[in-house]
């Protein structure tokens, strides 16, 4: 199914809107930019909300152009305000779906403390799951095909976005090959967070061990971009790390 075929029930415009936002979340969270993806998560639910109530209203308008004030209200209002005989998916379940969304969105701090997998992370991966199959019961709906039909229709969506980091055989590579080593070494990093120099040196290709290290993580580690420790070969993003790395990511998306 291509591209210009899913939803064409709705208006060019806010068809692309939607789109476009989903593609942000999945870039997002493919690029671990865990609260980028949560805010494009939230402006998702927007969207939606705009397609939903227009839906239930009889018509959905060309576009979107804000959310309500108090989306959780206008949400839950969908549910009081319009008959049961208009269906269950529009007026109750993908609702209480982009309220979780949403409360996330708003309620979640990003820097949360302790455990080897960040809560961060699992509320992206939450908020991905949830905008999946969203997007998934949006085409089941404005489409009339099977729930397996719709979910086909965004794998095809997900499938062709291009994340930077590609995993393979156990090793990570940058695909932006022209990014220098340094800026390479950034980006693999802000997606573990730390990691061995020997590592990094797999990774990121480069022709010598020790002038990887002489050339790459020690000026990183006089810059404050990371902290190097080498006697553990242990190599660990720091603040100012993540905000440069996410300016590639951006820069590149």
């Amino acid at each position: 199914m291509e591209n210009s075929a899913l939803l064409a029930a709705l208006h060019a415009k806010i068809r692309g809107q939607l789109l476009d936002e989903f593609n942000k979340l999945i870039s997002n969270y493919r690029e671990s930019r865990w609260e980028s993806s949560e805010m494009s998560g939230g402006k998702l639910c927007e969207i939606v909300y705009t397609i939903l109530l227009g839906h239930l209203n009889g018509s959905i308008p060309e576009s979107h152009e804000h959310g309500p004030r108090d989306l959780r209200s206008a949400l839950n209002d969908l549910e009081q305000n319009f008959p049961s005989s208009l269906g269950r998916s529009a007026r109750i379940q993908i609702p209480r779906v982009l309220i979780s969304v949403y409360e996330l969105r708003n309620n979640r701090g990003v820097g949360h403390a302790g455990g080897d997998v960040k809560p961060s992370h699992m509320d992206a991966t939450y908020v991905v799951a949830a905008a999946k199959w969203t997007m998934a019961e949006l085409i089941r709906l404005f489409h009339n095909v099977s729930s397996k039909d719709a979910q086909d229709a965004v794998e095809f969506l997900t499938d062709r976005e291009l994340p930077m980091i590609w995993d393979v055989n156990g090793r990570k590579r940058v695909l932006t090959a022209a990014l220098s080593k340094s800026a390479q070494t950034l980006i693999l990093l802000h997606q573990v967070s730390a990691a061995k120099d020997e590592e990094l040196f797999s990774w990121v290709e480069y022709s010598n061990f020790s002038v990887y290290r002489s050339k790459v993580l020690r000026p990183g580690h006089k810059q404050r971009l990371w902290e190097y420790d080498p006697d553990t070969g242990m190599v660990t993003l720091s603040a100012l790390g993540v905000e440069e790395a996410e300016k590639i990511l951006s820069a590149g998306s």
